[in-house]
């Protein structure tokens, strides 16, 4: 009797939201016989980073990214058919970009089951970090020929506000390009996991707080350039920005940092903590009860895959030339899901081919058929939901399966 009473308490207790005390698996005695070696043999190896094929893969798109690309782009002449031009240099550049932030969304939706619509607010602050360093590198070169920004001279400001203090130095901005999303991120996350706001609410706030800082950088007094936010780049480090060279140095940059991510996201989700992430996603309530702090985890990765947003967006801005309030308008955050929901969730490599998908297609749409394009992205997100719920990655692993059905038949 007092056993299950004891029992019962505890129950109620990890409901209320208090930690349950539970016996550490070192514990727990082992048959006799067994060595702590042995016993250890038992347990499931860590897979490898990446399978065989897996590298390859990795290999040929570092081989593109670092050498073909530049060749087509800056040796094969310009009336070649394998040249590749500015304009697509640039726009695969921006979609490697995306690529980063759809992945940063697989890591808090697909191996967390949190979705937020929100995400687009951190890859404008990382923007926006990057954006005032490189109004700064502008220097006299501005149309009214002065130290300060020309929005500023404009609005009659005679100073820089105090969250520009650090704007000259490209190490401090870059700092800052990590830490601004990461601290808004943590704060927010803090606040929501500890209140278990889950589902559909979360997803609401999210994108409350996103629509509410695209209002607050709409105002001129925030000092970050109203309605035309910052454009007319000219420097990055003390180098003309417009250049052939630099663009593909951008290039080469978005592309290793995609490669780098996607290793360390693989990484993440096969340590100890990815198994944890996925479990809370599964069942939160058992992961509770198996004496972890689901919060702590949650706020981990929510902080993690905000900070991978921010570098995102100080990528896309020097390739892009400008970055406004718009970037953090609801739609845009939505869209991100949109990529990683297509590509295919808790797989990593889906949300990227996601991003390169509904964008290639974005392009192409928005030329051809303008007025049609929300159209087609919407039939393209209930097409997905209704008809391949794993994305295109689950398809490609559907049609291998069979194959290999129908060879050993």
């Amino acid at each position: 009797m007092d056993t299950s009473t004891s029992s019962l308490e505890k129950a109620m207790a990890a409901e209320a939201g208090a930690e349950v005390a539970v016996a550490p698996p070192e514990r727990i005695e082992r048959p006799a016989g067994v060595s702590g070696a042995a016993a250890r043999a038992n347990l499931p190896q860590r897979p490898p980073l990446l399978s065989g094929k897996g590298w390859a893969g990795f290999l040929v798109a570092l081989i593109v990214i670092c050498a073909v690309a530049p060749l087509m782009n800056l040796v094969v002449p310009a009336g070649s058919p394998l040249h590749m031009s500015d304009y697509a240099v640039a726009l695969v550049g921006k979609i490697m970009c995306f690529a980063i932030a759809a992945l940063a969304m697989d890591l808090i939706w697909g191996y967390t089951g949190i979705l937020s619509l929100g995400h687009g607010l951190f890859f404008a602050l990382g923007g926006y970090m990057m954006g005032m360093y490189l109004m700064r590198q502008i220097g006299l070169d501005g149309n009214y020929k002065s130290e300060l920004p020309d929005f500023m001279v404009f609005l009659d400001w005679k100073e820089l506000p105090w969250h520009w203090t650090f704007s000259g130095s490209f190490v401090a901005q870059m700092i800052l390009v990590v830490a601004v999303p990461g601290l808004l991120a943590f704060v927010f996350g803090f606040f929501a996991f500890r209140s278990r706001i889950k589902g559909v609410y979360f997803s609401i706030i999210t994108q409350a707080m996103t629509f509410a800082a695209m209002l607050l950088f709409f105002r001129n007094e925030t000092g970050f350039g109203g309605n035309n936010g910052f454009t007319d780049f000219k420097r990055i480090l003390d180098v003309p920005i417009a250049t052939p060279h630099m663009r593909m140095i951008l290039f080469v940059t978005t592309g290793l940092v995609l490669l780098g991510f996607f290793l360390f996201a693989r990484w993440l989700v096969q340590s100890k903590f990815g198994r944890v992430l996925q479990a809370i996603r599964d069942a939160e309530t058992r992961v509770m009860f198996s004496g972890y702090n689901p919060v702590a985890y949650k706020l981990t990765i929510w902080t993690i895959s905000a900070m991978m947003c921010g570098v995102a967006g100080a990528l896309y801005v020097p390739q892009v030339g400008i970055i406004n309030p718009g970037e953090m308008s609801p739609p845009n955050s939505i869209e991100i899901a949109i990529w990683a929901a297509v590509g295919g969730r808790a797989t990593l490599i889906g949300p990227i081919l996601g991003a390169f998908i509904v964008n290639g297609a974005k392009s192409w749409f928005t030329v051809a058929f303008p007025e049609y394009w929300l159209y087609f992205l919407g039939a393209i997100f209930i097409g997905v939901t209704l008809w391949l719920p794993q994305g295109v990655v689950g398809l490609i692993r559907k049609i291998a399966a069979r194959g290999k059905t129908g060879e050993r038949a």
